[in-house]
């Protein structure tokens, strides 16, 4: 490809619903990861770090294969795999996500208590209220992403953009 249709594509996907929606997933995941990171945390916010990771990191892959039109060289999942492939990963970072959104509403919970002004000590409530939040941002952004790649699959579709 010349690089006016390498230019053309990038466009031409960054228009697109999935597009939209992979650059959400980024942005959301980004934030849930270093809300906690940045943060001391302990015992199930691990595994909340680790799914966040995960899958920021995979859809950043999937992202950018997707963006440079280079999914014909994943072997055994491009090609015209691709569009199975994102909708086996969205559906696995839902199914993981929404754990993790269960723990960050848990943990927001048991910290309620410190949300008092006069509480001095430290206090993880508006960390976990956030991290909260984030986890369902993304849990919602990867559900639409199944939603949208089930439409299109059951359609018969096989390509991403």
């Amino acid at each position: 490809l010349s690089p006016p249709q390498v230019s053309k594509n990038i466009l031409k996907f960054l228009k697109t619903f999935l597009g939209l929606i992979r650059i959400l997933q980024i942005v959301f995941g980004a934030g849930l990861w270093v809300t906690i990171a940045a943060n001391k945390y302990e015992g199930s916010i691990h595994f909340v770090l680790f799914v966040a990771v995960l899958f920021w990191l995979l859809t950043l892959a999937l992202f950018f294969l997707t963006l440079l039109d280079k999914q014909d060289l994943v072997p055994l999942l491009g090609g015209e795999r691709w569009l199975a492939t994102n909708l086996a990963h969205d559906v696995a970072a839902a199914v993981l996500y929404l754990p993790a959104v269960a723990v960050m509403i848990y943990k927001t919970d048991r910290n309620s208590y410190c949300n008092l002004e006069q509480y001095k000590h430290l206090c993880l409530y508006k960390v976990y209220l956030t991290a909260a939040v984030f986890a369902c941002l993304c849990c919602l952004a990867y559900l639409l992403s199944v939603i949208y790649g089930a439409y299109r699959k059951c359609r018969g579709e096989q390509t991403v953009i």
